[in-house]
């Protein structure tokens, strides 16, 4: 059920120059509401004139025995500079959770899965990666950035799984895209689950596609209301055109028009 709660800020860690990792807990020490892996909530912004609408940010994680959400923002705008600025004490009010979630291997047999993210779209791969090890599951993470600076949380990540990285400059891991990483010419993988930019998610799932390869892809259409009232998020699917925060933002690939 969504609820419209106001909480407080325990952590705003400054992970490089254009991210924040903020964690947040309930405001009169209530239990947080569950949250799965591939949902999202919406913020309202306060004290930012110019910043009308909520913003909406991936689960990074849910910590249940520390009551405690984790939210990594990218610094972008106005609005996320806003929250960037937070300090521990100070309240943020929060909708939440909004979204469907990821979906679980049906089998034992699935259990060669891999989990592709680049930029801001490894957050929601953290607490689905933990979710998958704490069901048994086999998980690699192939993480992609510009250079070795914008990698992060990789040792979060190394808890979970095995860790594989791309940079463009060639600073950190393999040079190139998620694509080009020679971890997937050498593993035949069962499941794929991906987050980050249209352009990245678009060349994972035709490599899916082209091996018949079960995937999944959150998107990061533009949700400013999540209720599906402001069309913002709209996507081209092959049931027509629908809204992302509301039907989404996990997709199947073959409910996209990416491949087809």
């Amino acid at each position: 059920m969504k609820k419209m709660l106001d909480l407080v800020v325990t952590e705003n860690s400054k992970l490089n120059r254009n991210y924040s990792l903020i964690k947040l807990t309930s405001a009169d020490g209530s239990l947080l509401p569950n949250m799965s892996p591939g949902q999202f909530v919406e913020i309202r912004v306060d004290n930012s004139p110019k910043t009308f609408l909520r913003r909406p940010i991936s689960v990074n994680f849910f910590d249940v025995d520390k009551n405690e959400l984790w939210l990594l923002i990218q610094i972008v705008g106005e609005g996320t500079r806003k929250m960037a600025e937070f300090r521990k004490g100070d309240i943020m009010n929060l909708l939440l959770p909004l979204g469907n979630t990821f979906t679980m291997p049906s089998t034992e047999h699935e259990n060669r899965l891999l989990l592709i993210g680049g930029g801001v779209g490894i957050a929601p791969l953290l607490y689905l990666g933990y979710t998958l090890k704490k069901n048994g599951f086999s998980v690699s993470f192939l993480l992609g950035a510009r250079s070795k600076d914008d990698l992060l949380q990789l040792d979060e990540f190394g808890k979970y799984g095995d860790v594989y990285c791309t940079t463009e400059d060639g600073s950190y891991g393999e040079k190139g895209y998620v694509t080009n990483h020679s971890i997937l010419e050498s593993i035949n993988f069962s499941k794929i689950y991906t987050c980050g930019p249209k352009p990245m998610m678009v060349s994972v799932a035709k490599y899916a596609s082209d091996r018949k390869i079960d995937c999944e892809a959150s998107l990061e259409n533009l949700m400013a209301c999540g209720f599906g009232v402001c069309l913002c998020c709209v996507e081209n699917t092959s049931e027509g055109n629908i809204c992302v925060c509301t039907e989404g933002p996990v997709f199947n690939i073959n409910r996209l028009k990416w491949i087809n």
